[in-house]
């Protein structure tokens, strides 16, 4: 959730009344603009978890299950900081009306996807209409709530987004194994339906309308460039595996370089044109932030590759159920949660950049860990002998993620950090589309495509300890990068840092 944070330093519109009915009006809006967000977020786990069920039931191929949650990922990403935009100028609540109404059709769509390429591009749609919703959610209560209040709506914002981490698993594996109304994996799609209506009816009423005073334009020529540069990454590391690495996949990977050439070159004449490109290139001047786009790209992909292939393993290599999946990464989400928490209030600023350095060697240890437990147990493994792993990897995760956007933004002027902060959820986002394309030749690059039923779980089994040596080999890149974070990451005023790592918090969790 990331988005326009373009003009969050500026408050465009008064704070509503605190006392009376438009006290309550203020809480209802805040309650429906976490709904939307909460839905968003939960969205994301829930399917992740029921790929494998997708992909039995609806003969889907891995290159499909791969573009279900690439696909969602990639127009996210895309239309982050147009959606943040939009709302800027056309006003926040609109544009969020129309994202949410959005979402909810889409979500129906994809309940009802009669073939896996009609999930596919539903969820395509989903991630965009996402894009216009998530937004204009931190604007929303930056415009409602006055400078003080914001720390507690932000500490409120930060529980929610704990509890969706561990929730959406659990309900994605419970709808699962229900199988409501014989509708299988679908519940976890229509289940938005309600809520997004009740969010639609709701917040024309009680959401107040705000625009930013001096809205930057929008760049579709930018986001164009930007799609299709990575269209062109994407495709043919999804699609290579299954159609024997043809050549034009090359030329095609080869193109994507020629693309993002293009977008440096555009991007550059049109912020000297009107001063509203979609990508601030002097921000890559400040040496911490270049490497913080650095360390979220590449932390993106490490998880976009862990999370499906962890899926895959445990449901389709080990034969066990989505709940049981669901159940065994409860260890993982608390670990995260907790070890976030200490990391912001204790130890950030005690040992500075030390902490995000540890994050990633831990992490590291328990992707090893994991590695070892794995081949140790092979098919027989339990669920509580990945519990240690899983808790130390997601301890490692939990240093990084809730300090990571500080000590980004923490050398950025003041007056960029808006546009900083919504290009560094986009690249992660961008990361996590990538980590999943390079699923095909991490993991189904070392698993033959015709395997006897035995064959398959020991096969995902090897192919899940082969990817995960690809994560171990990520995070510590990621270790090397964060020297040239600061060593002492400052706390951003407010208005720029405390809204974006909340954020960034919920979109790593859940990635």
């Amino acid at each position: 959730m990331a988005s326009s944070f373009s003009d969050m330093n500026s408050t465009d519109t008064p704070y509503t009344a605190r006392t009376g009915a438009g006290d309550r009006r203020r809480w209802f809006a805040l309650a429906i603009v976490m709904t939307a967000a909460f839905m968003d977020l939960v969205d994301v786990t829930i399917v992740n978890i029921a790929i494998p069920a997708i992909q039995r039931d609806e003969g889907a191929t891995f290159s499909q299950i791969q573009w279900i949650t690439a696909g969602y990922a990639l127009a996210f990403a895309a239309g982050l900081v147009t959606g943040g935009r939009l709302g800027d100028i056309h006003g926040r609540k609109r544009i969020f009306l129309v994202g949410i109404g959005g979402f909810t059709l889409a979500s129906a769509l994809c309940g009802f996807a009669v073939n896996p390429e009609m999930l596919v591009a539903s969820r395509i749609l989903q991630g965009a209409m996402a894009a216009l919703m998530v937004p204009q959610v931190l604007s929303i209560v930056h415009a409602t709530f006055p400078p003080h209040e914001r720390g507690k709506v932000f500490g409120l914002f930060g529980a929610i987004v704990g509890l969706g981490a561990v929730s959406g698993p659990l309900l994605g594996a419970l709808l699962t194994e229900w199988n409501l109304f014989g509708l299988a994996w679908r519940p976890i799609f229509l289940i938005n339906l309600p809520v997004g209506i009740a969010g639609l009816i709701l917040g024309r009423r009680f959401i107040s309308e705000s625009k930013a005073p001096r809205a930057l334009k929008l760049d579709l020529v930018g986001v164009a460039l930007v799609t299709l540069g990575l269209l062109m990454l994407l495709y043919p590391l999804t699609r290579g595996r299954e159609l024997g690495w043809p050549l034009w996949g090359y030329v095609s990977m080869a193109g994507a370089l020629l693309v993002f050439g293009a977008l440096v070159a555009y991007e550059r004449v049109k912020g000297a044109r009107d001063g509203s490109p979609l990508i601030e290139l002097s921000l890559f001047r400040v040496k911490s932030f270049a490497a913080g786009i650095a360390v979220q790209t590449v932390f993106g992909i490490g998880l976009g590759i862990f999370f499906l292939v962890w899926t895959l393993y445990m449901q389709i290599g080990l034969g066990w159920s989505a709940l049981r999946a669901g159940l065994t990464g409860v260890p993982f989400s608390i670990a995260v949660s907790a070890a976030a928490g200490m990391s912001v209030q204790l130890l950030v600023p005690r040992f500075g950049r030390k902490v995000l350095q540890a994050g990633a060697l831990v992490m590291a240890a328990g992707v090893l860990l994991y590695m070892g437990e794995s081949e140790r147990y092979g098919m027989d493994i339990a669920s509580w002998q990945m519990a240690l792993p899983l808790v130390v990897m997601g301890a490692g995760m939990g240093l990084i993620v809730a300090p990571l956007t500080d000590a980004v933004l923490s050398e950025v002027p003041r007056e960029h950090a808006g546009s900083a902060s919504g290009l560094i959820n986009t690249v992660q986002q961008m990361g996590n589309a990538l980590g999943l394309g390079l699923v095909s030749v991490v993991f189904f690059g070392v698993i033959d495509e015709r395997l006897a039923p035995a064959e398959v779980g020991p096969a995902f089994a090897e192919g899940f300890q082969h990817a995960l040596g690809y994560v171990a080999a990520v995070l510590g890149v990621i270790f090397l990068l964060m020297f040239a974070l600061p060593k002492r990451p400052a706390q951003h005023v407010e208005g720029a840092g405390e809204a974006p790592a909340v954020v960034e918090k919920e979109r790593e969790l859940v990635s």
